[in-house]
């Protein structure tokens, strides 16, 4: 199948294949920038690859194969068939409906595929099967490379038991734990006490921040194994759980290795990933503000030590925890290309997924160590359909009515899976794209990369712009002074958006304002006619009433030109732009400072939603009269949240705690939702009877759904 031509194109930006490449910095071609290198059609590959994955990831490897003359294959479910990745590849073959066990983890299905397409070669991206040994081996035996590590490396460094044991014996620095597998959670507690609190519960085959908890007390370590185990069979298959010390107030920084089949290893520098809500990351990083250039080279040596002793070959991630006097521990090894690989590539120049194919067929590394630069700096957002005002950041779901990226800017690089019309569902993983931009210093990156969020357009899910807009521009985030709680230390009641400063919402009001204005003047003409032609000739002065959470704030308004002057909250702004009421983007100007603004909604009775420094603000515009009027109007009484039960995410119910007539304590698991396989507790706001239950295990609820009523 041809590429679709509405998938988001991945920037392109051409380096030399050769060593002195390396060093040339980044520059953006057209304004479409692809940091990658030049393939090297001297060499032989494969004739015809197939991606054993979906959304961005299998775009992103499409499009190496595609600048590398390679023919792709795709794989989908049944609810996939009309995805981007279907449309870019050459072939597309469906291996089963839409849950992952039954389509994109069923390997008899991708083996069939594999066999009717004579594909002679698999990159499985991340997730799923790729770091399935038993899925390599059965390429193995049919003569089909996988293009990854082996299946011996796949194991050791799976197991994060026998990954922790082959670790110490590399000579790399581990964290002090148990070093077998708990059983049950008596055993898990005693374990816990001997080791001491705080720890960290996790699965052995596990990743992604799934089948993960840490605890601090004896009940949490009871609670966290019973939700690590069931995590862990949900997204692995295997329950087996080890318990080590926690680390508190950590930095998560990873070491990128790359490694050919001729005994040859590479640390291609760090990233930081310390940004993370449930041990996932939100935002990362290269090079790492951390790091000097003693504790980066200790750390990518025992990077490659580790990977030696085990052989590797391909991309490869090494995940390090950071002290605060950079003492490193080992944490575990992603034996396959890892989701922020786009920000190494961007400051060294390669492209991991060409390599990855290099390697695979046989071929040598092309580079030594003293090759590999760290130029400029690179930062990745990761935008997902998820609400961050929800514990930052539960599912959504729902079809991008709208959707526009920010490629029209330079040193801008998005991967992306999806595009206008596209659903995001409850089957897969909530991420719309990695956003990724691109600078010659960490400051050029940051305010890049504030651009490129105020110009990214999505409409019909819930995102988390709002979250990485405010991440981005936090003092403590700009001046480096990050760890893993970094989220729950700077919004410890959760995230509640951009805070207003008075400067800032008088500018907010200025331009909801003027758009108000602008919007009723363009409603009075048809064709540049005015509607009724004894109409008086278009004013120039209005006096407004507008609305804003609780505050309400009269707005004197005069206009000259296409300049908007009102006077509000106690200042002045001044206001002016395009007016473009039909664009989803409203760049103006305030009080001489240029913004990108998004309307999101206006009706007719004067609701108006912005986007402005990233947060939604819901406001109201009424004329003077109106909000006069508007007082005599019954207010609606809020629903008593405290006595219903709501869920706050689409999932399925996996299981209900309590019956009606049941006395629940305030705090009390009521129950438990599943949504992208993670399984979050459900509990009561308040002491009181059980009235009804409305849910039961097995059903599939959304969004809002009443599960629980009390008394």
């Amino acid at each position: 199948m041809a590429a679709h031509g509405a998938c988001p194109a991945v920037n392109r930006l051409l380096l030399s294949v050769k060593y002195a490449s390396l060093h040339s910095k980044c520059r953006a071609v057209q304004h479409r920038a692809q940091y990658s290198t030049v393939p090297n059609f001297g060499e032989k590959t494969f004739d015809k690859i197939l991606i054993a994955n979906r959304g961005e990831i299998a775009c992103r490897v499409i499009k190496t194969c595609k600048k590398m003359g390679i023919r792709t294959v795709a794989v989908h479910s049944d609810v996939d068939s009309s995805a981007v990745h279907v449309k870019m590849a050459d072939e597309a073959v469906c291996v089963g409906p839409a849950p992952t066990s039954k389509s994109y983890l069923n390997m008899d299905a991708i083996m069939d595929a594999i066999c009717s397409t004579g594909a002679q070669a698999v990159h499985p991206g991340y997730g799923f099967l790729s770091e399935n040994k038993e899925f390599a081996k059965r390429l193995a035996a049919e003569g089909v490379t996988f293009i990854g590590p082996d299946t011996n490396a796949i194991q050791a460094m799976g197991d994060k038991i026998e990954s922790k044991l082959i670790a110490k014996a590399a000579k790399v620095n581990t964290i002090p734990g148990f070093d077998g597998v708990v059983k049950t959670a008596e055993e898990a507690v005693k374990i816990a006490r001997d080791i001491g609190y705080p720890v960290m519960i996790k699965a052995s085959a596990g990743g992604g921040g799934k089948g993960m908890r840490i605890a601090w007390n004896d009940e949490e370590t009871r609670e966290g194994f019973r939700f690590s185990s069931q995590e862990a069979v949900s997204s692995f298959g295997d329950d087996r759980l080890l318990i080590e010390k926690y680390i508190d107030n950590p930095r998560h920084i990873e070491i990128q290795v790359l490694a050919d089949k001729h005994g040859n290893a590479l640390w291609l520098n760090e990233r930081e990933c310390s940004i993370q809500r449930r041990n996932q990351k939100v935002v990362e990083e290269a090079p790492s503000t951390f790091l000097d250039p003693m504790t980066r080279r200790a750390m990518g040596e025992q990077a490659v030590q580790l990977a030696k002793a085990v052989q590797y070959s391909s991309a490869g991630t090494v995940e390090f925890l950071v002290d605060s006097k950079k003492n490193f521990y080992f944490l575990e090894m992603n034996t396959r290309l890892q989701v922020e690989h786009p920000i190494t590539e961007c400051i060294t120049g390669l492209d991991l997924v060409e390599q990855m194919i290099r390697v695979a067929k046989g071929y040598r590394l092309q580079h030594n160590q003293e090759d590999i630069p760290i130029n400029g700096w690179a930062i990745e957002s990761r935008v997902y359909a998820e609400d961050p005002y929800k514990s930052f950041g539960l599912p959504s779901i729902g079809r991008l009515s709208q959707y526009q990226e920010p490629q029209n800017l330079s040193n801008v690089r998005v991967d992306s899976g999806i595009q206008e019309g596209s659903d995001i569902s409850i089957y897969y993983d909530p991420m719309i794209s990695k956003l990724v931009t691109y600078g010659a210093t960490r400051a050029e990156a940051l305010a890049r990369m504030e651009d490129a969020l105020d110009n990214y357009v999505i409409r019909g899910v819930t995102h988390n712009i709002p979250l990485l807009r405010e991440i981005i521009t936090h003092p403590r985030f700009i001046s480096g002074d990050i760890s893993t709680n970094f989220l729950p230390e700077v919004y410890p009641d959760g995230f509640k958006g951009h805070q207003l400063e008075v400067d800032r919402r008088r500018e907010l009001l200025g331009s909801v304002a003027a758009l108000y204005i602008t919007a009723q003047l363009r409603s009075q003409k048809v064709l540049g006619n005015l509607r009724v032609s004894s109409a008086p000739v278009e004013c120039s002065h209005w006096e407004l009433c507008v609305e804003l959470g609780d505050g309400r704030y009269t707005a004197d308004v005069t206009k000259s030109g296409n300049v908007y002057t009102v006077e509000v909250d106690g200042g002045k702004v001044e206001v002016s732009g395009k007016w473009n009421l039909a664009s989803p983007l409203l760049p103006l100007t305030i009080n001489g400072t240029n913004r990108m603004l998004q309307c999101l909604s206006r009706d007719a009775s004067g609701n108006i939603v912005l986007q402005y420094l990233g947060t939604s603000f819901k406001l109201r515009v009424l004329s003077k009269l109106a909000a006069e009027l508007n007082t005599y109007m019954p207010e609606k009484v809020p629903e008593d949240t405290s006595s219903i039960l709501r869920s706050p995410m689409p999932g399925t119910v996996v299981a209900v705690s309590i019956k009606p007539g049941d006395t629940v304590a305030e705090g009390q698991e009521i129950c438990v939702i599943e949504a992208m396989k993670m399984q979050n507790s459900l509990t009561a706001a308040k002491q009181a009877k059980v009235k009804s239950v409305h849910c039961k295990p097995g059903e599939t609820v959304g969004e809002g759904d009443l599960l629980v009523e009390l008394e």
